[in-house]
């Protein structure tokens, strides 16, 4: 059988997938993959860390619970999903369980995490000791820090946050040096100034970030849960798509001069239409023409987008989670919309074809935009009845056929293919090339066998036992 070393690169625009928020919770990478039928660059995680809090590590929401609040930032402290790590805890709670499962999946952790901008240079040092066997970590530290509805900004100036982001990422960095940082703020919120919001407080951030970022909701219902958006109400907006776009350009073209015209990745770290405000259908229409524009205009400056997010309790997910069961999600048009989008060129990650080798092969995953694999070409006389393959080792990997990305666990043997088939039948003689990737198997890095904080290896020996049937068992 013929195997070709292959490599996995970067798309033109990334996209990312947010995972769990204050508005809904997370849920599991299989599930992901069996609905999308891809692996994203990234998952976004959001949680907090006010460990100088009473209350802390409970949930703001349940720790400080009253009638009286009426905004969902209206507590103490962020209501995120709260950071069990640090210098006061371990690595067997939260999100670090996530963090091995995404990984493993072969996708990046984008990991967005409000912190008190009071907390010590030790704390900080932990988080980086936290972080160091997840090789490429994007931490988003801080967002829209420019607002004034998170925690952080009703304890601090804007400059005293901005000078927070600087230190937060320099003594993370020191300690983790694979964990990157974005730097999320108002980006140019009134074109007619040209200016980012705050900029002379947060002009000392743009150099020190690896990321720039806005969060940019083309409608948002912000008010939620706690009132209805309608008419002439004032706890939501709706902007047109193309101002939406070219308000995320002109904040690119201002990090890029606060940055002596040196230019770094830009990111949208939170993006969508509320169907709060839109409606089901419109939802749809303004994520796909806001994708769209990004297309035809070969926007090669936007380096990719987080969609906000899979599962919501309100009507920012390509599910909806179902009032009676939070296991069970209800799928929005969006979803199809989202799906179709993913799956076009511009939004893949590149793989290029390689030399021939042989067995075994070692493969390298740096992370997921930067990973080897090997490729074995299929002939297929026709659509397949059966599609399987039989493993005899207990690797870890990211399998491609035809279109569809499929997981295998350790302990996992046979996996079945003709999901591949079902929404994309072969209509004639086809050729196909099954391709594997091998991310980390317990989706961290092993530090043991040398300080390598940036990849991880895997031998493949041998090839999967391949079953391809054209025709029914007969009778």
């Amino acid at each position: 059988m013929t195997i070709y070393r292959i490599h996995m690169g970067k798309a033109k625009c990334a996209v990312d997938l947010c995972d769990g928020s204050e508005r809904g919770e997370y849920v599991n990478q299989d599930y992901i993959l069996r609905t999308l039928g891809r692996p994203h660059r990234s998952i976004g995680l959001m949680y907090c860390y006010y460990p100088l809090d009473e209350g802390f590590p409970e949930r703001a929401s349940v720790a400080h619970a009253s009638p009286d609040v009426s905004f969902a930032w209206d507590f103490p402290y962020d209501d995120y999903f709260t950071y069990k790590g640090g210098l006061e805890g371990d690595r067997t709670g939260e999100p670090f369980h996530q963090m091995r499962e995404i990984r493993a999946h072969g996708q990046d952790v984008t990991l967005t995490l409000t912190i008190d901008p009071h907390v010590s240079d030790e704390q900080l040092r932990a988080i980086g000791e936290d972080l160091r066997t997840f090789g490429r970590v994007l931490l988003r530290i801080n967002h829209e820090a420019t607002g004034n509805w998170f925690s952080f900004n009703k304890r601090c100036t804007y400059q005293e946050v901005a000078d927070f982001f600087v230190r937060a990422s320099r003594i993370i960095k020191e300690t983790a040096p694979n964990v990157q940082t974005i730097i999320c703020i108002g980006g140019v919120e009134h074109p007619e100034t040209g200016k980012m919001e705050k900029e002379e407080e947060f002009a000392q951030t743009i150099p020190e970030a690896d990321f720039w970022s806005v969060d940019k909701y083309m409608a948002l219902h912000w008010g939620w849960p706690y009132d209805v958006a309608e008419t002439g109400g004032n706890s939501h907006s709706r902007s047109k798509v193309r101002d939406i776009y070219d308000m995320t350009k002109a904040s690119y073209e201002r990090y890029k001069f606060l940055n002596n015209g040196e230019s770094k990745p830009m990111l949208m770290s939170e993006f969508n239409a509320d169907g709060d405000v839109t409606g089901a259908y419109e939802q749809a229409d303004m994520v796909k023409e806001f994708c769209d524009i990004l297309v035809n205009e070969k926007a090669d400056w936007f380096t990719g987008f987080t969609f906000y997010q899979f599962r919501d309790r309100g009507r920012l997910g390509l599910e909806i989670e179902d009032p009676n069961n939070p296991d069970v999600g209800i799928r929005q048009p969006v979803m199809d919309t989202y799906k179709e989008i993913i799956h076009s060129e511009w939004f893949m990650p590149e793989i290029t074809q390689g030399e021939k080798i042989n067995l075994p092969v070692r493969l390298c995953w740096a992370n997921s935009e930067d990973a080897e694999g090997i490729a074995i070409p299929l002939s297929f006389s026709k659509n397949p009845v059966f599609c399987e393959l039989t493993f005899k080792d207990d690797g870890n990997y990211m399998i491609e056929i035809n279109g569809r990305w499929f997981y295998k666990a350790p302990q996992t043997k046979t996996i079945d293919l003709m999901s591949a088939f079902f929404e994309n039948p072969l209509k004639e003689s086809t050729e196909l090339t099954l391709k594997i990737f091998a991310p980390p198997a317990s989706g961290e890095n092993d530090l043991m066998n040398g300080d390598d904080l940036y990849h991880s290896y895997t031998t493949i020996k041998k090839l999967p036992a391949i079953r391809v049937r054209f025709a029914p068992i007969e009778p």
